[in-house]
C-alpha cells in the first residue's frame, strides 16, 4: 500500500508541472490584453507600455512561464493583476467553497446512487425501469438548468431555502448547510446516474456467480449476499465512478456556482480568464490538478482496501 501511495505522488510532480505548461500556453491565446483591461481604454501608450514591462508582458511566453515557475518553487504562486491579492491567500478563501460543493455532491451521489443501484438490481423490473428512467434523466439534464429549475421551486415559489450566497460554517453551521443544498443537489444529480448505473450492472453480475449461489445454499440471508457480498464484488468499478464522479464535478462547479453566485474556485476561474488575470487562472489550475490527484491517491488506496490482491501487486 505504501509503495503504490509514493508512486502516485511520484507521478503527480509531471502531472503538474505538464498541467500548469498547457495552461500557461493555452492562456497565451486569449484574446485581450491585461494592461488595457487594468488601465481603461484613455490610459496613455506610455502607461500601457510601463505596466506591461511590470507584469514581464513584453517576456517571450517562455521567459514569463521561467519567472512563474520561479516563484512557484519558492512557494509564490504570484499575486493578481487586478486585485493585488496573493494568488495563494485568494485560493486559500475560495477552495472551502468549492470543495463544500464538490465533496457534498460526491457524497450525496455515492449514498444515493448505490442505494437505487442495488434496489434497481433486486427488486424487480418495475423498479428498474423507473429508476433506468431517472438515471436517463441524470444523464440528459445539465446541472445549470437543473439548479434554475430548483432554485425556482424551493427558493423563489416556496421560500424555503435560499437562491444565491454562500455562508461560511464558522459563521452559521445551519446558514452553511442551508446554502449548500441547491447546489449539491443540483450537481449531484449527474453523479447518482453514473453511480446507480454502476453499482446496478455490478450487484446484477456478482448475484448471477457461482460463490453466490453456493453462499445462498448454504442460508445466508439474502440482504447479507447483497449489501456484504455482491455490492464488495461490485466494489471496484463502483469506487472508480465514485473518483470519476468528484473529478467531473470540478467542471459541473463552474456553472452551479455562475448560477447560485457562490465565490469558490468556478467562478474565480470565469471571472480572471475574462479579465486575462493570468497568475489567478494558473493558481485555479494547480488547485484542480492538485484535487484530481488526491482523489486518485484515495482511489487507489480504497482498491487497496477491497481487493488485497491489489496491495500485493
Amino acid at each position: 500500500m505504501l509503495r503504490i501511495i509514493v508512486r502516485r505522488l511520484l507521478i503527480s510532480i509531471p502531472l503538474l508541472f505538464v498541467v500548469s505548461v498547457i495552461t500557461f500556453v493555452l492562456q497565451s491565446f486569449v484574446p485581450g490584453d491585461p494592461a488595457r483591461s487594468l488601465l481603461g481604454v484613455f490610459a496613455t501608450p506610455e502607461q500601457y507600455a510601463a505596466l506591461r514591462q511590470t507584469l514581464h508582458l513584453n517576456e517571450p511566453i517562455l521567459g514569463q512561464y521561467w519567472i512563474y515557475l520561479t516563484g512557484v518553487f519558492h512557494g509564490d504562486l504570484g499575486t493578481s493583476i487586478f486585485t493585488g491579492d496573493p494568488v495563494l491567500t485568494t485560493l486559500g478563501q475560495r477552495v472551502p467553497v468549492s470543495l463544500s460543493i464538490i465533496l457534498g455532491g460526491t457524497l450525496v451521489s455515492a449514498l444515493i446512487g448505490i442505494s437505487l443501484g442495488v434496489f434497481s438490481a433486486t427488486r424487480g423490473r418495475v423498479l428498474r425501469r423507473v429508476i433506468d428512467v431517472v438515471s436517463l434523466a441524470g444523464f440528459a439534464l445539465p446541472n445549470f438548468w437543473v439548479g434554475l429549475v430548483l432554485a425556482s421551486i424551493f427558493a423563489v415559489s416556496l421560500a424555503i431555502l435560499p437562491a444565491t450566497g454562500y455562508i461560511p460554517f464558522a459563521q452559521s453551521p445551519s446558514g452553511w448547510a442551508q446554502s449548500l443544498i441547491l447546489p449539491v443537489a443540483a450537481l449531484a444529480l449527474y453523479g447518482i446516474a453514473s453511480i446507480a448505473k454502476v453499482a446496478r450492472d455490478g450487484v446484477m453480475t456478482a448475484m448471477g456467480m457461482d460463490y453466490i449461489r453456493t453462499l445462498r445454499a448454504s442460508g445466508v440471508p439474502e440482504r447479507s449476499l447483497v449489501w456484504k457480498h455482491a455490492l464488495r464484488n461490485s466494489g471496484l468499478s463502483i469506487s472508480t465512478m465514485i473518483g470519476l464522479v468528484f473529478v467531473g464535478s470540478l467542471s459541473g462547479t463552474i456553472m452551479v456556482e455562475y448560477v447560485f453566485v457562490l465565490p469558490g474556485l468556478g467562478s474565480l476561474a470565469v471571472d480572471a480568464t475574462n479579465k486575462h488575470d493570468i497568475p489567478v487562472i494558473q493558481g485555479v489550475a494547480l488547485a484542480f490538478t492538485v484535487l484530481v490527484v488526491i482523489v486518485n491517491l484515495i482511489v487507489d488506496i480504497a482498491y487497496g482496501i477491497i481487493d488485497p490482491k491489489v496491495r500485493l501487486s
